[in-house]
C-alpha cells in the first residue's frame, strides 16, 4: 500500500500521495487538492514549505550544512575543479571529459563576440546606473540579437545557446564595470582560461600589460563555483517561472539578474561594505557594533553573518574563508574597512552569543572582502555573483524545460472588498 497523507476537512478526508527525494526527503504531492476539495487552496507567503518542483541538480541540507552539486560535494569541486567542470556539470548533468571540456572552453570562447549594437545600448546608459540594471538590460538585449528561439529537444541548440551566454555574459560584466570606470572595452585573450579572461578584461590598464596573479586567479575561481547554484532560491525560482512561459533562455536569465539585485538575495555582499563603510564612519569601534547586533531593541543588523538556510556554518564560508586569508596576505592590502572585516571576524567567533546562534560569517561576507581587496567596486559585487551564478540558472531553466513542467500559476486568498455596485455620486 502505497504512502499517503489525510487531510481531514469539514468533515470529508482527502488524500494525497507522498513524494520521497534520493536524500530521504519527504513531500506530500497536494496538486490534486483545489479539484478534490472543490477549490481550497493553500496558503504558504514566501514559499518556504513548498516544493515547486523536483529537481536533480542541487542538494542542500541546512541542518547539516551540506551543499552538494549533482551529487559532488562543494568542499571537493572547490579544490579540484575548475568553474568550467562545474558549469558542464550543472548544465548537463555529468563532469566533462578532457575533450569535452577542451570543446566546451573553445566554443566558449569562439561565442564571446558580442554585437557592436550591444555596446551603443550600452553607451545610452549613464555612469550614475547601477551596474545590475546595465547587465540586465544587457542580457535581454541579447535576445534581439539571437531571435531565434532554442529547441530544448535538440542537444545541438541547446548547446549552441549555452555556450553563447557563457561567451558573451563575462563581456557584459567586464564592460558595465569599464563603463563605469570611464575605461576602453576589452574583448580579453582567447589564449587565456576561463577566469583569467574575465579578470584581464576586467582590469586590463590601456598603458600597461596584464599580469595574472595565480592567489586572485584561484580565489574567484573558488567564488564562481560556490556562487554557481543554490536550489531553489529566489532568482533560480524566477527563472524557472518566467521560462515556465517558454520565454526564451536570454529573457529569462535577465529575469534572474534582476531578482538577484535585492539586498536580500545577492545584493547583500554589497550590503556588508556598505555597512563596513559606516562602521568606519562612525569611527571604527567594532566591539559598540557588536553589542548593537545583540541588543533586541537596537535596529542596526550585522550584515554577512548568519544564513537564512544554513543552521549552522555556511559550508561555502569555510572554503571561501581560507582564500579570503590568502588574497589579503599576498596583496598586503592596507585597508581601513577590511581591518574592520577581520575585527567582526574574530569577535563573532569568540563570542558565545554568536556561537550559540551559529551566527557566523557567511559567504557573503567573506566574498565582499575579497571583492573590495581585488578593487572591484562594491556596486559591482553583485554583477559577479550573476556571473557565478550563470550556469545553475541555465542548468535549471533546462530542467524545466525538459521535463514538460506547467506554467508557474501560484493561487492567492483574496482579502479585498467584497462585491459592491458603482456610484457616480462618488466621483
Amino acid at each position: 500500500m502505497s504512502e499517503k497523507a489525510t487531510l481531514e476537512f469539514n468533515g470529508q478526508k482527502y488524500d494525497f500521495p507522498i513524494v520521497h527525494g534520493t536524500e530521504k526527503e519527504i513531500a506530500i504531492n497536494i496538486s490534486s487538492l483545489r479539484a478534490v476539495t472543490g477549490g481550497v487552496t493553500t496558503i504558504d507567503p514566501g514559499f518556504k514549505n513548498t516544493g515547486s518542483c523536483e529537481s536533480a541538480i542541487t542538494f542542500l541540507d541546512g541542518e547539516k550544512g551540506i551543499l552538494r552539486y549533482r551529487g559532488y560535494s562543494i568542499e571537493e569541486l572547490a579544490a579540484k575543479a575548475d568553474f568550467l567542470e562545474v558549469a558542464f556539470l550543472l548544465i548537463f548533468g555529468e563532469l566533462p571529459t578532457d575533450e569535452q571540456l577542451s570543446k566546451f572552453h573553445e566554443d566558449i570562447k569562439e561565442n564571446s563576440i558580442v554585437d557592436d549594437d550591444i555596446r551603443k545600448i550600452l553607451d545610452a546608459f549613464p555612469k550614475s546606473a547601477h551596474p545590475m540594471g546595465v547587465l540586465s538590460s544587457l542580457t535581454s538585449a541579447l535576445t534581439a540579437f539571437n531571435p531565434g528561439s532554442v529547441n530544448v529537444e535538440s542537444e545541438e541548440d541547446m548547446y549552441n545557446s549555452v555556450v553563447k551566454l557563457l561567451g558573451k555574459l563575462p563581456v557584459l560584466v567586464a564592460w558595465t564595470m569599464r563603463k563605469k570606470q570611464g575605461l576602453p572595452l576589452d574583448y580579453g585573450d582567447e589564449d587565456l582560461g576561463f577566469v583569467e579572461n574575465v579578470l584581464k578584461m576586467m582590469f586590463k590598464q590601456p598603458n600597461k600589460a596584464y599580469v595574472q596573479n595565480p592567489i586572485i586567479v584561484n580565489a574567484l575561481n573558488k567564488l564562481l563555483i560556490l556562487h554557481a547554484d543554490h536550489e531553489q532560491n529566489c532568482s533560480t525560482s524566477t527563472v524557472r517561472i518566467v521560462g515556465s512561459s517558454h520565454a526564451g533562455l536570454f529573457a529569462s536569465i535577465s529575469s534572474g539578474i534582476s531578482a538577484l539585485w535585492g539586498p536580500l538575495h545577492g545584493g547583500a555582499n554589497q550590503a556588508v561594505l556598505e555597512m563596513l563603510e559606516a562602521i568606519k564612519e562612525d569611527g571604527g569601534d567594532t566591539k559598540k557594533y557588536m553589542a548593537k547586533a545583540k541588543d533586541k531593541s537596537d535596529p542596526f543588523r550585522l550584515m554577512g553573518f548568519g544564513h537564512r538556510v544554513y543552521k549552522n556554518f555556511d559550508p561555502r564560508a569555510k572554503i571561501i574563508k581560507v582564500a579570503a586569508d590568502e588574497v589579503l596576505n599576498d596583496l598586503g592590502v592596507e585597508d581601513p574597512i577590511l581591518d574592520i572585516a577581520k575585527g567582526l571576524e574574530r569577535e563573532a567567533l569568540a563570542d558565545p552569543y554568536f556561537v550559540q546562534r551559529k551566527l557566523y560569517p557567511n559567504v557573503d561576507f567573506y566574498s565582499g572582502i575579497i571583492y573590495r581587496a581585488m578593487g572591484i567596486p562594491v556596486d559591482m559585487f553583485t554583477v559577479m555573483f550573476a556571473l557565478g551564478r550563470l550556469p545553475g540558472w541555465i542548468g535549471q531553466w533546462r530542467e524545466m524545460r525538459l521535463r514538460k513542467e506547467p506554467i508557474g500559476r501560484p493561487r492567492q486568498i483574496y482579502s479585498g472588498e467584497t462585491a459592491r455596485s458603482f456610484s457616480s455620486s462618488k466621483r
